[in-house]
């Protein structure tokens, strides 16, 4: 059985106010991927995230996070995050480095990973975006934040992202 996470939602939540960052969460019914909440969150405002934990074949582990409408080529994209070949990292890795359950991945799940095991992929409309929403480490809730307040997270979390193109890596098809 493996130990729980340092944080869950509500340590997270308390952690952001905690560091005075500003965010919104919002209580839904739980969504295991994208196309299922598309509903739930037409009239939150801000881009809305995909978020995929990856292994490459060295064993280096990755998250990517992009725009919800983003298409990822596993293929392509290791390419320019400096990845050897990408498949999908187990469940097990997950809750072990993020604090996670399949469904519930977010870029906040990186307060969990205090041993700082994994690399963080930023899409370039999320850098970008004003506004950004993520599942606050469970899915049965959204919470955005302000570029200035993500960026604020990353900082405390001394994150700094590896921002790709994923929008003009996939016109290169």
């Amino acid at each position: 059985m493996l130990s729980q996470p340092l944080y869950d939602r509500d340590a997270l939540l308390a952690w952001m106010a905690q560091h005075d960052i500003a965010q919104t969460t919002h209580d839904h019914p739980a969504v295991f991927r994208v196309e299922e909440g598309l509903d739930l969150k037409a009239d939150m405002p801000g881009v809305h995230t995909k978020n995929l934990f990856l292994k490459d074949k060295k064993g280096r582990l990755w998250l990517i996070s992009a725009a919800q409408d983003t298409v990822i080529d596993l293929k392509k994209a290791h390419r320019p995050m400096g990845a050897d070949r990408l498949s999908f990292g187990n469940e097990e890795l997950m809750w072990e480095t993020l604090g996670v359950r399949p469904g519930s991945v977010t870029a906040l799940g990186l307060i969990n990973d205090t041993d700082r095991r994994v690399t963080f992929v930023l899409d370039r409309r999320l850098h970008e975006a004003d506004i950004v929403n993520f599942h606050p480490l469970t899915n049965t809730a959204t919470t955005a934040l302000d570029q200035a307040a993500f960026r604020q997270v990353l900082a405390l979390l001394n994150r700094t992202p590896i921002v790709v193109d994923f929008a003009a890596l996939q016109a290169e098809a």
